[in-house]
């Protein structure tokens, strides 16, 4: 917002008296925040710094030059120009040189007589056109945040207006350094997001909006006071100007609010998992930086064990309205609470209609099934609800994870009809059933099934029988009709006589193993629907 003192010895009113810098030139970048004529040599303490001094110099002692630039250095002062003419006519005393030069106070003399209230005006000019320009770019500031937050604006958004407004990079990240969202403004992603976590620990502030030197980072917090739950930050290898703070202000209250509006929906840092996981399962576009990114929300990808996991509701049924919805959000909460409480890093979302999906990140000397067995554990004691965990192949690559995850999903879908009492389920304890689900979308499978099951199907809507659900008692007992009969609620006589009736309906034997087999089968492949 204020000019530099370079800037200032450049303008014209300055430039006619034939300005020659003779010390002090570390110190042109200064900014200058007012000028001040003063002859008087103990002007410092009247001064607040930034004021750039103009004098002749005809009320300086000889003797105490030194002195005079030392205190102008210590308020903080722009600079000092003198004009020649009336005190020294050539030059400034070496004195007052030597001095200026050790504190980095820019010393500049004018071998022409100036017009200092000219100068004053044009630099006070300068000065008020600067704050205006910056007024009326605090003032787009605030209307196009304002229109952000009214529109709902995702955090994404949010972060892409900061970036093309300071052409800065920004980084959205929890209270924890997990980083949620980010725009990189054009630099590389992967550069940004390195080691972030450790990176910004390392940088705290005690005030809500404030500049790290040492880091180059305009922070503000996101929240609102007494719940407080994230950083902005913009990477400004420069301190910022005063638009950059008005910038990072408004969009931490456009993100603040965007949360209050859509507590009731997904969280944030859930979103951000989702979006991973999505790319992961290839169902979105993998960005080059996957990587990057989750390791920036704390979950390593790279020289790691890789588990997938998914988590459903026993009692939900594919196709349910709005409360499937709500119960996975509940879900995906408890699961990433169980993962926190059991320290295992691992991204949890919910990527479609009928489960929480889940990818573990262990480290290569940490035993699977251990961590398995303690992160299941919270998620049934966690869940409010009952559920089914089920597990993929351990991967150590990202191109396997799709893999892993999928498999996971086809367990929980197999281990759903027959959930037990198991902590987790892989493909080796569904057996059959996982197969068979496997292969559900096969129309050849599912036209078997009808062919086995058509007619004692017709029968029972017809006639309002029960004889599918006595035929799969006798299955589910390895054809042993005395345990059949016991768990189908019937004397042995009545269930012998359902039998013969299927037998009759179906035109087959039930001593036969490979009759009964078949029929299994195709019960189960009935049992998993559409």
């Amino acid at each position: 917002m204020y000019p530099t003192v370079a800037e200032v010895v450049a303008l014209p009113v300055i430039r006619q008296g034939k300005p020659r810098l003779v010390a002090g030139s570390a110190g042109l970048s200064r900014r200058v925040r007012w000028v001040h004529v003063a002859e008087i040599a103990d002007i410092a303490p009247l001064l607040r710094g930034g004021e750039l001094v103009l004098t002749t110099g005809v009320m300086l002692p000889e003797s105490g030059l030194a002195r005079y630039v030392e205190e102008l250095a210590a308020v903080g002062c722009a600079g000092l120009v003198v004009e020649l003419g009336r005190r020294w006519r050539d030059d400034v005393p070496g004195a007052l040189v030597t001095a200026a030069e050790r504190h980095g106070l820019p010393l500049v003399t004018l071998t022409e007589e100036t017009k200092y209230v000219a100068v004053t005006e044009a630099v006070v000019g300068l000065i008020v056109d600067a704050q205006l320009a910056e007024l009326r770019a605090a003032e787009q500031v605030h209307e196009t945040f304002t229109a952000l937050t009214v529109a709902g604006a995702e955090p994404s958004e949010v972060l892409r207006e900061v970036a093309r407004t300071s052409g800065l990079a920004v980084v959205l990240e929890t209270l924890g350094h997990d980083v949620l969202a980010y725009d990189a403004a054009g630099h590389d992603p992967v550069t940004l997001l390195d080691d972030w976590a450790a990176r910004s620990r390392a940088v705290t502030v005690t005030e809500r909006t404030a500049y790290d030197t040492e880091s180059g980072w305009l922070i503000t917090i996101v929240g609102a006071r007494g719940a407080d739950w994230g950083r902005l930050v913009m990477v400004s290898p420069e301190p910022p100007p005063h638009r950059h703070v008005v910038v990072a202000e408004r969009a931490a209250s456009a993100l603040a609010v965007h949360r209050l509006v859509a507590r009731d929906r997904e969280s944030l840092e859930r979103q951000t998992h989702r979006t991973l996981l999505a790319q992961l399962l290839g169902q979105a576009p993998q960005s080059p930086d996957l990587g990057a990114r989750a390791a920036a929300l704390g979950v390593p990808l790279e020289r790691r064990q890789l588990i997938g996991v998914a988590v459903r509701p026993v009692s939900m049924l594919q196709g349910q309205t709005l409360a499937t919805q709500e119960v996975l959000r509940d879900l995906a909460e408890a699961t990433a609470l169980a993962a926190r409480r059991v320290t295992v890093a691992a991204l949890v979302g919910v990527v479609d209609d009928i489960s929480v999906r889940a990818l573990l990140s262990v480290p290569m000397t940490v035993g699977v099934e251990g961590v398995l067995r303690k992160v299941a554990r919270e998620i049934h004691r966690t869940a409010a609800f009952s559920v089914v965990i089920a597990v993929g192949t351990t991967v150590t690559s990202t191109t396997d994870v799709r893999r892993s995850l999928g498999e996971a999903a086809h367990v929980a879908g197999a281990a759903l009809r027959a959930p037990g009492s198991q902590l987790y389920h892989r493909l080796d304890d569904v057996r059959l059933r996982g197969l068979l689900h496997l292969l559900r979308e096969d129309e050849r499978v599912r036209a078997f099934a009808d062919r086995e099951l058509g007619p004692l199907l017709a029968r029972d809507s017809v006639q309002g029988s029960r004889l599918v659900e006595l035929l799969r008692c006798l299955c589910e007992n390895g054809g042993n009709k005395s345990a059949a009969a016991a768990a189908a609620h019937l004397s042995r006589t009545a269930y012998y006589q359902q039998l013969g009736r299927i037998e009759q309906v179906l035109g087959v034997s039930l001593e036969d193993p490979e009759s009964v087999l078949s029929l299994y089968v195709a019960l189960l492949v009935h049992e998993m629907g559409p």
